[in-house]
């Protein structure tokens, strides 16, 4: 009797994840198309472009996303989440076409920040959207359920992209947002939180009715929503340090989403073939790629399955303490080798190790900062504090992976793991005693946590 109205939401958070797969592709899309953008006999350019150029290709996705929160997170606001979504979906449709047959680096770079928009505005709208047509019961499973697929796109990137052309692999990847146009513009509903907060009660009834099994609990969950929303049209940054509970859950965010970048991800993820080829593994660079980044699809379906029995906090600190204890073999391992130590016996180390770090970053770190970032902020202001926050983080990674070559230069990239590992250990303090449990709970409930 439950099914049809469950199913609701599960196939609009299914089709909305495909927006999600082609970001993964988006992030892991140098991988494979930096050596051959480099190599004069498969290029597109008629000169190739210069180690100079190529880490612009890279970070200017970054730091397109560190500006894609508030131009979607506004259209969120003013226009919905859904229409907001679906707008997200045209850069990627309009810009793997230019990756696949443009001839200018300029046009590259172009695309490439488009890109990032669409990537910076998909993982702001996404988990919002999610947490607002989700059950309390399962919005840990579904908010998450984004990193599989964000991992499913990581995967299929690394595993095609080194075996077939550029133009092959960018029109390939322009098919998944075509998908996704079609498939979630068919399926979603919008958001009863959007509903409510432009005073549209009956539309916002007749979403939760889609979405919810009982008169009551509709009835319940609209009056819930209404005692969250309130107006937005005079809302602003400083509203968000306007009590305890939104500076405390500001503090969080900020704080879980800079340990994440200082983790390392974003190098590993960016540059792993380089990672692999200086480490000296026996293995190809791009077979070392494909086994980790498998690693990390495989163990993306843990973290929903286990989120809501065991709670964020457990799963984060745990998360915190395994990419420490993964980073610092590595990081010796590597130390060693620039000392010309033989490791030879312990080859397969670094594929070991970044393998082990991915998988703890996955059931963690990886994903649960964004499903708490909708989850801790209020709706009154979840969208301009969110946005905020997330463009931080995106900055962060912009200087991340346009200087990670640099730093390797300058310090070794051993130096530079056990650095990550260091991090990764302060993260697991902050999770100790900053972070508070929101498994089971109504977003009210996690405001009135944050006020306690």
């Amino acid at each position: 009797m439950h099914l049809p109205k469950i199913n609701v939401v599960y196939r609009a958070v299914f089709s909305g994840n495909l927006l999600i797969f082609a970001c993964g592709t988006a992030v892991t899309w140098s991988i494979s198309q930096l050596s051959k953008l480099a190599d004069p006999e498969t290029t597109p350019f008629k000169v190739a472009p210069t180690p100079e150029q190529l880490p612009w290709m890279t970070s200017l996705l970054t730091l397109g996303a560190a500006m894609g929160p508030f131009l979607f997170g506004y259209m969120a606001d003013k226009f919905g989440k859904k229409p907001a979504l679906l707008y997200l979906g045209a850069p990627f449709v309009a810009c793997q076409p230019f990756l696949a047959f443009s001839a200018n680096v300029e046009a590259f770079y172009v695309a490439r920040f488009l890109l990032g928009l669409g990537l910076g505005g998909a993982f702001i709208v996404m988990p919002i959207y999610i947490g607002e047509i989700s059950d309390k019961a399962d919005r840990g499973a579904l908010s998450t359920s984004m990193s599989c697929f964000a991992c499913l796109g990581i995967l299929f990137s690394c595993s095609l992209g080194p075996y077939v052309d550029i133009a092959v692999f960018n029109m390939v990847l322009a098919l998944f947002p075509a998908v996704f146009l079609v498939a979630f513009y068919r399926f979603a509903p919008e958001s009863p939180h959007f509903y409510v907060s432009i005073n549209d009660l009956d539309s916002a009834r007749s979403v939760l009715q889609q979405i919810r099994v009982g008169h009551e609990t509709v009835e319940k969950e609209l009056a819930e929503i209404q005692a969250c929303v309130v107006d937005q049209s005079q809302l602003g940054m400083t509203d968000i340090f306007a009590s305890k509970a939104t500076i405390r859950a500001l503090i969080i965010s900020v704080g879980l989403l800079v340990f994440q970048q200082f983790s390392g991800i974003n190098a590993v993820i960016f540059y792993s073939h380089q990672i692999f080829a200086q480490t000296g593994t026996e293995l190809a660079p791009e077979i070392c790629t494909i086994i980790v980044v498998a690693v990390q699809f495989l163990s993306s379906f843990l973290t929903p399955v286990v989120v809501d029995k065991f709670g964020r906090k457990i799963i984060l600190l745990l998360s915190a303490m395994g990419m420490a204890l993964s980073e610092i073999p590595l990081g010796v391992y590597c130390y060693l080798r620039t000392l010309h130590v033989d490791v030879t016996a312990v080859s397969l180390l670094p594929v070991v190790a970044l393998a082990a770090f991915i998988f703890f970053f996955n059931v963690g770190f990886g994903p649960l900062p964004w499903a708490l970032l909708s989850e801790l902020f209020p709706a009154s202001i979840k969208s301009i504090a969110t946005a905020s926050v997330s463009s931080l983080i995106w900055i962060l990674a912009f200087f991340a992976t346009k200087y990670f070559e640099v730093m390797v230069a300058t310090v070794g990239i051993g130096q530079l793991f056990l650095f990550f590992a260091f991090c990764c250990l302060l993260a697991s303090i902050f999770v100790i005693f900053c972070v508070v449990e929101t498994k089971g709970k109504s977003l009210k409930e996690v405001q009135d946590l944050l006020n306690a």
